[in-house]
């Protein structure tokens, strides 16, 4: 009994295995998989690439870890939930999709609850103890990260001005310059990136799980439950983001995670008529009376059956979504009402004209990671269409 259904998997992986083989096959894909890629890098070892406490010292023959007393609980959670989904993808055991993402969500939500309970979060660090520490303390040797200043060291204690151009100091190597307060912009920019990249996944994915349920039953059922979810549709398109968002920050203050539940609830009635415009068209196919005629369940006609042969131009929107969110959050972080001390490219950009003269390292580095972030998901995007629509998987030798 249990053949048929091994069978079915593995086609369906099969099928999977060839999407992705053709979707980066090609050039912009690849280049767009790698940016990303360096962004999720950068992200997950931030405290680890720019800090300006020491990775590793020496002292006497006794080898200590100074930068792990200082991770916050985001770090830690950030570094275990890297981790698994590395263990995940390179397991040889094979689970369905919605075992791997409840296993993936007891992982982290565990790991918040523990490290919440023992770690000690350190307030007001004072970044220059570190450095007079280096100079007094003897140590046998000290292992520094490639960029050794903290996104929030504002090297008080030197002799660094606000906003030097890349490389214009001789006593500190600043690589992309400094900004107002003296902080180290390739530091800042690298510990954004983890901005960037959750709120894109983070709002995107909100966004993307209402849309395609609410979709799916609208084009399902069709009807009168097809006409009161256009009119919740038309509810939610109605809803300013930018000027929602702005009263929530407020009157709630300024939290990355209200940002993304907010950018999320507001942006799914595009992926909404999307799916729901795919579903219209499918529910009468003979495919999918099959599945009725069979006695399956709902879910399973609806997001197994279905929903992988109308996605295909959800992709593009979802891309387009991304990148919505992440310019959402630089647009407020430029207008001065984004996070305050965290880093952002928003941040750094406006800072870009806020002097009487214009600071290009300050608007070029920025501006280049939003405009590469968001470049970079829509080559993906358009990629995984193409190798997914069934019209030229066909050409390209992906299907059969």
């Amino acid at each position: 009994m249990n053949k048929p259904t091994e069978k079915v998997k593995h086609r369906s992986s099969g099928f999977l295995r060839r999407v992705l083989k053709h979707t980066f096959s090609g050039w912009g894909a690849k280049i767009g998989l790698m940016w990303v890629g360096i962004l999720v890098i950068a992200a997950v070892f931030a405290p680890f690439l720019a800090n300006s406490m020491p990775l590793l010292v020496s002292l006497n023959g006794e080898i200590s870890a100074p930068v792990f007393r200082y991770l916050s609980v985001e770090d830690i959670v950030v570094l275990i939930a890297f981790f698994v989904l590395i263990l995940l993808f390179l397991s040889p055991l094979r689970h369905s999709i919605k075992s791997l993402l409840l296993f993936f969500l007891i992982i982290i939500v565990g790991s918040t609850i523990v490290s919440k309970q023992f770690v000690t979060v350190q307030q007001n660090v004072v970044y220059s103890d570190f450095r007079e520490d280096l100079k007094t303390t003897n140590y046998d040797w000290v292992v520094m990260p490639p960029i050794p200043y903290a996104p929030e060291d504002y090297l008080r204690d030197s002799q660094a001005t606000p906003l030097e151009a890349p490389l214009e100091n001789s006593e500190y190597t600043h690589w992309m310059g400094t900004e107002e307060n003296g902080g180290d912009v390739l530091s800042r920019m690298i510990h954004a990136s983890r901005i960037a990249l959750g709120i894109g996944f983070i709002a995107t994915g909100i966004a993307m799980v209402i849309g395609v349920i609410l979709g799916g039953l609208m084009g399902y059922f069709s009807g009168i439950v097809d006409m009161l979810g256009m009119r919740l549709v038309e509810i939610f398109e109605s809803i300013p983001t930018l000027f929602l968002l702005l009263t929530f920050v407020a009157f709630f203050g300024r939290s990355i995670y209200i940002m993304m539940v907010i950018i999320g609830l507001t942006s799914w009635s595009g992926y909404a008529r999307y799916i729901r415009a795919e579903f219209l068209r499918l529910r009468k196919m003979d495919f999918v009376q099959a599945t009725i005629a069979s006695g399956l369940p709902l879910r399973s006609i609806l997001f197994r059956h279905m929903l992988p042969n109308g996605i295909a131009p959800l992709l593009v929107g979802l891309s387009f979504g991304v990148a919505s969110a992440i310019l959402a959050e630089a647009m407020l972080s430029f207008l001065g009402l984004g996070l305050v001390g965290a880093p952002s490219w928003g941040q750094m950009l406006n800072q870009a004209v806020q002097s009487s003269t214009f600071n290009w390292w300050m608007a070029v580095y920025p501006g280049g990671a939003i405009f590469l972030t968001v470049f970079a998901y829509n080559l993906m995007g358009e990629a995984l269409r193409d190798a997914i629509d069934p019209q030229l998987a066909k050409k390209a030798g992906v299907v059969g």
